[in-house]
């Protein structure tokens, strides 16, 4: 009883890792097939994250850049030029950073 408690607790620590890492918050299909079609994609998608971070020696969380990426998918950005830190100061005054919805009807 005590070994079948502990393989029943390896699976409930593998579907906290799921719901924490993964962002699985429910199964699209209901087969066998289909949960692990879903698990081995987010796995994936998961390990490229992580490769393109230590690649491109990108220190933010990995929960942060991968709302980033999400963001910005279909966009044609570097990922060196998402996360570098642009300082407005130096290049634009304060007004010219404030959006003017009456400029085009004057």
């Amino acid at each position: 009883i005590a070994e079948l408690y502990r393989e029943r607790w390896q699976v409930e620590l593998f579907f906290k890792w799921i719901k924490q890492h993964l962002r699985i918050k429910s199964f699209f299909g209901t087969s066998q097939n289909a949960v692990f079609t879903q698990i081995w994609i987010a796995v994936c998608d998961y390990l490229l994250l992580l490769i393109a971070r230590k690649v491109y020696n990108i220190e933010q969380e990995l929960y942060i850049f991968s709302q980033a990426i999400g963001l910005v998918l279909l966009e044609q950005i570097p990922l060196t030029e998402l996360f570098s830190k642009i300082d407005m100061t130096d290049t634009v005054d304060e007004d010219m950073r404030q959006l003017s919805l009456f400029d085009s009807f004057a």
